[in-house]
């Protein structure tokens, strides 16, 4: 059986499982092998403001630049932010084919805003101490989560834009005033995060660092030749 066929069956899973966790929950599967525009099906995207066709998120590009499907079948019970900011609990399920390649992954997305109102007023009223509740992620996963939160954003622009903007933001010297290994460094923190699995990452890069797009190739080339030599 084919990558596509696989796929083909977990679609009906999508609606089956939304009318499990109800109209709060967004559930979602990206086809891999179609990066920019990786979604084949959803159900309740008014929640993110997402649809079919739209671009995978900065975690799923993770996921498969550091191939982490390959060590677990699934991350859980994380945290994902949408674009006006507001915060869902997260599941993603890696599905893979019989060579154990990622070539999809379904995702559920909930908006748990009500709950945690509901949960301040309970723990008020039993004054009980905040305590994070359910399932825990592997704490490996949770460091890397944390480090990479995942944006529910639609079009490959905007996810491009927010992982460029999340990269640059902590470093304070503008672009144009960048040593070379300024620049190397935040090429090598984007190329790790995935972000040229997408097409158009290279110009996007290329305009946000005001450097040629053949000098980010030439950063990156170094780049793999450098980890190459590590190993």
């Amino acid at each position: 059986m084919d990558n596509k066929a696989v796929l083909q069956m977990y679609v009906p899973l999508v609606t089956f499982i939304a009318s499990i966790v109800g109209k709060h929950s967004e559930v979602v599967l990206h086809d891999l092998s179609e990066q920019e525009t990786s979604i084949i099906a959803i159900e309740n995207g008014q929640i993110s403001g997402r649809t079919i066709g739209d671009a995978p998120t900065n975690l799923v590009l993770q996921v498969l630049q550091d191939k982490t499907y390959l060590k677990k079948e699934f991350i859980a019970n994380y945290k994902a932010y949408g674009k006006n900011g507001k915060v869902f609990r997260s599941w993603s399920y890696f599905i893979k084919n019989q060579v154990n390649e990622l070539i999809g992954v379904l995702c559920i997305n909930s908006d748990v805003e009500h709950f945690e109102k509901a949960k301040e007023w309970i723990d008020s009223f039993l004054h009980v101490e905040e305590k994070e509740q359910g399932q825990e992620v592997d704490q490996a996963v949770r460091r890397e989560l944390e480090h990479l939160p995942e944006h529910l954003h639609g079009q490959v622009e905007d996810v491009l834009a927010s992982m460029i903007h999340q990269t640059m933001m902590h470093i304070p010297t503008p672009p144009e005033r960048m040593t070379v290994q300024e620049k190397m460094d935040i090429v090598k923190q984007l190329y790790h995060q995935g972000v040229f699995q997408l097409k158009g990452g290279v110009h996007a890069i290329s305009k946000q660092l005001k450097s040629s797009e053949p000098t980010i190739y030439r950063y990156l080339q170094k780049i793999k030749e450098e980890e190459k030599d590590s190993f």
